[in-house]
């Protein structure tokens, strides 16, 4: 099938000129206005970049409409079944799976650089107790650059090979003591014996005074999340990293800005909007009173953890992740009246047309939150644990645009609305 020809025409004089499509394995084609500026004197306009490509990438596939989500090719919820998340992480940085020597070769470079220079003890110690963990995170991820400077030559493959597997094992151990800094308590040593979300448990949860073993459970359904949450295409964190690294800055403070962007409610912080929903609610006599108002357009009652902006049908994350939020709940013998106010929300919404209309299902923030909190994690450290996995997807997206030969500096646009030139009048005048 022949590629369809686009141009862009200007009405009043005639001129025109064509717009080459740029096609890809799946999705629709892009159009190319690179020349569109130089050659007819406009910028194209497209608030929020939703109708616009900023890149080419081979990482992640997204189809809204159909529910699709695919790791360089594999379906999510494959790999969800059948895989660790730090063979996801292999996979999402070399194109694909580890055999069983590579996978066991990844994993011990991972666990192998778990530990933080121990002067970063006074960086936290900087933090008010009160601080967010996201604030901690964001501050010294970025200073991490001062450690290793000897290897951050963005030109040199084995320094981004370095850089991305320090950044993926150090995460989990800097997310660790900010929840510590923030509990007051001493921090914990990474344990190299365990595995990627064992030793995170065990660095947020263990205390010196007493042994502490790690459940199962709860580290798998953390590896599931984590999985889920790996890389989601050019969404406005990655978008973050992509832009910060097209300027050449050390490869540490692209992903300290992509943290910052991620403690948006908007983004990374829409799991905390869904455990402050059902505070609001409060109990489950009151959620048919709730649901009503959701349904009444004029009560500005949303409701969160519901619906998503690229899944149109249903986010195929929420399935996988619905399975181990019951699995979690069940196993744990957890009786926490949030959280069965939780599934009784679930319930209602899944059964009423009016959500069934409006393909208005549970997303993956919705049962993220809600095992979150059937792990004890504090609401405060549901985005740090969102940037944990995601740094995967960030690192793999930084290493893509600076390999690629045409990277150029991100620089967008504007249709300037301000005031026309004018001279400035002397000081009486005014």
């Amino acid at each position: 099938m022949s590629t369809p020809s686009f141009s862009l025409v200007n009405n009043t004089t005639g001129e025109k000129i064509d717009l080459p499509a740029v096609s890809g394995t799946l999705g629709p084609i892009g159009l190319d206005v690179g020349k569109v500026y130089g050659q007819m004197d406009v910028f194209t306009y497209d608030p929020g970049f939703s109708s616009t490509c900023s890149t080419k990438s081979a990482i992640t596939y997204i189809d809204g409409d159909a529910g699709v989500l695919l790791y360089r090719g594999y379906p999510v919820a494959q790999l969800a079944e059948k895989c660790s998340f730090i063979e996801v992480a292999y996979l999402i940085l070399n194109g694909e799976l580890p055999n069983k020597a590579q996978l066991q070769a990844f994993d011990q470079t991972i666990r192998r650089h778990t530990m933080i220079n121990e002067s970063l003890k006074s960086f936290f110690g900087g933090f008010r107790y009160d601080a967010h963990p996201m604030a901690m995170l964001t501050g010294v991820v970025g200073s991490l650059s001062a450690f290793y400077h000897d290897t951050t030559n963005n030109k040199d493959p084995e320094h981004r090979k370095i850089f991305a597997h320090r950044m993926i094992a150090k995460i989990p151990t800097i997310a660790a003591a900010a929840y510590k800094r923030f509990a007051g308590q001493p921090f914990m040593y990474p344990q190299n014996h365990l595995d990627y979300c064992s030793n995170l448990l065990y660095m947020m949860f263990a205390v010196p005074a007493e042994p502490y073993e790690v459940n199962p459970i709860a580290a798998r359904a953390l590896d599931v999340l984590f999985i889920l949450h790996a890389d989601h295409e050019q969404n406005a964190s990655t978008s973050t990293v992509r832009m910060a690294g097209s300027t050449g800055t050390n490869p540490y403070a692209a992903i300290a800005a992509g943290i910052a962007a991620l403690w948006g409610p908007a983004h990374g912080g829409a799991n905390e909007a869904v455990l402050k929903m059902l505070d609001e609610i409060g109990d489950v006599k009151n959620v048919p009173d709730f649901i009503s108002k959701v349904k009444d357009k004029n009560s500005g009652v949303r409701l969160m953890g519901f619906g998503h902006r690229v899944y149109k049908n249903f986010d195929p994350r929420a399935t996988i992740i619905r399975e181990q939020c019951h699995k979690v709940l069940k196993a744990l013998d957890i009786h926490d009246p949030k959280l069965e106010l939780a599934m009784k929300l679930e319930e209602i919404a899944l059964s009423d047309d009016y959500f069934k209309e409006r393909k208005l299902y549970p997303n993956v923030d919705f049962y993220s939150g809600i095992i979150y909190k059937a792990l004890g994690i504090p609401v405060n450290m549901f985005t740090p644990m969102f940037a944990i996995a995601r740094t995967v997807g960030w690192a793999a997206h930084w290493i893509e645009m600076i390999a690629d030969p045409t990277m150029r500096i991100a620089r967008p646009r504007q249709v300037y609305t301000g005031a026309a030139e004018r001279n400035v009048p002397a000081l009486d005048e005014r």
